[in-house]
């Protein structure tokens, strides 16, 4: 496999190369590229399938990278990497299917981590392609119905049809929507049921293609028990269900899917599958991660409970007790230490900073800022500067 490096600095580029336990990951060859135009040349000539990234470079940054790289659907799996904690970087990097988002000063284990799981991803795809390709009608066909399915329910115009010839015939069926555990991955439970459904003839499950979360269950009507019967059986993860009125035709698909996600939301399902311990202590490092990862927002209790399938209490008591403090002050402690980072490391003003960790308020940010570090956020940089400067005349020059 092959890595491409692309930063302006070339200080960057060494402390990658010497960071990444590349032999371990199956890496045999490195290359590097001082800038975006100079790295699509090398992209289209060597294809490597590991891409790290810098935004900002001459000539052509990394989020024009990663837009270019989505337009031409690059199989390979591509890392921003920057040293501000921008949030619309990670919106682009989203919107343009970056891999992941890494924060300068680079820390050995997180990168490790990154290119472990993009390496793993990368083989994963790779595997799941050359084995639709030796299927691929029913493949086609499969994807064909679930985009149909999907754009029925978000009330957009869909051939009634074709979606019936996936049905056996009923003069009524019912709608059921199951939502899945955001954290596991729904496709394989979803193409078990569907082949189950097709098999026994009782109707089909859909994967919704603008929520991987949610699967969309069309049965012959009455025949609901027997299914939920068979999932109790075969899913081994936690799923949430709601049963939707019976209808006479499947133009009714997007008002009853409308009415099923708002008992989702409203938190009017009812759930298959105890947490067992180690599920259990699974989930609670999943928020954890997600706390970790997405600090700057506005996190709540309730989000977590919607996200991650667990009462709000339940999340609140194990959350103090894996953390050793309430979600509300781990937050700031994240906050502060993001907060002290900048005020070291960037000459960007208070506000600036305290807008980019969520505080619109400099004041309110200064005053919670002095409160668990001891000095305003003014004192704390003029005291690291100070400091910095100390070390910088007692040491010699090498």
């Amino acid at each position: 496999m092959k890595v491409l490096i692309v930063d302006d600095e070339i200080n960057a580029r060494y402390v990658i190369r010497h960071l990444g336990q590349w032999e371990k990951y199956g890496i045999s060859n490195i290359l590097e590229a001082s800038n975006g135009e100079a790295a699509k040349k090398i992209i289209e000539k060597e294809k490597p399938e590991i891409i790290f990234t810098d935004v900002k470079m001459p000539k052509m940054g990394g989020l024009e990278i990663i837009e270019w790289l989505d337009a031409i659907s690059y199989p390979g799996k591509a890392i921003l990497i920057t040293g501000f904690d921008d949030y619309s970087y990670m919106r682009k990097a989203i919107k343009y299917n970056s891999f992941d988002y890494l924060l300068k000063p680079i820390e050995a284990d997180s990168f490790n981590k990154t290119l472990a799981d993009a390496v793993k991803s990368w083989a994963t795809e790779k595997e799941n392609q050359e084995y639709k390709e030796t299927g691929v009608y029913e493949d086609v066909k499969r994807l064909r119905l679930n985009q149909l399915v999907t754009q029925a329910c978000t009330g957009e115009l869909f051939d009634v049809n074709e979606i019936s010839s996936s049905l056996p015939h009923a003069d009524e069926y019912d709608f059921t929507l199951i939502s899945f555990y955001q954290m596991h991955h729904s496709d394989p439970y979803i193409q078990l049921l569907s082949d189950e459904l097709i098999i026994q003839g009782l109707g089909n499950a859909f994967a919704l293609q603008n929520d991987n979360s949610l699967c969309l269950v069309i049965t012959i009507k009455r025949q609901w028990l027997a299914v939920e019967e068979w999932i109790c059986q075969k899913f081994d993860i936690p799923v949430r269900i709601v049963n939707g009125d019976p209808v006479r035709s499947l133009e009714e698909i997007p008002k009853s899917f409308q009415s099923m996600q708002k008992a989702v939301e409203d938190q009017n399902f009812r759930s298959i599958h105890r947490l067992n311990d180690l599920d259990d202590a699974r989930r609670m490092q999943d928020i954890i991660s997600y706390v970790d990862m997405y600090y700057m927002e506005e996190l709540s209790l309730e989000k977590l409970s919607n996200r991650f399938f667990l009462s709000r209490e339940h999340i609140s008591r194990k959350f103090k007790k894996e953390t050793g403090m309430p979600l509300s002050k781990y937050i700031i402690k994240l906050r502060i230490d993001r907060a002290k980072y900048l005020l070291m490391e960037t000459d960007e003003s208070i506000y600036a900073i305290s807008l980019l960790l969520g505080y619109q308020d400099e004041k309110y940010f200064s005053k919670l800022f002095k409160k668990i570090v001891g000095l305003t956020p003014f004192e704390y940089r003029n005291n690291q500067k100070k400091l910095q400067i100390g070390i910088r005349k007692y040491i010699p020059f090498p």
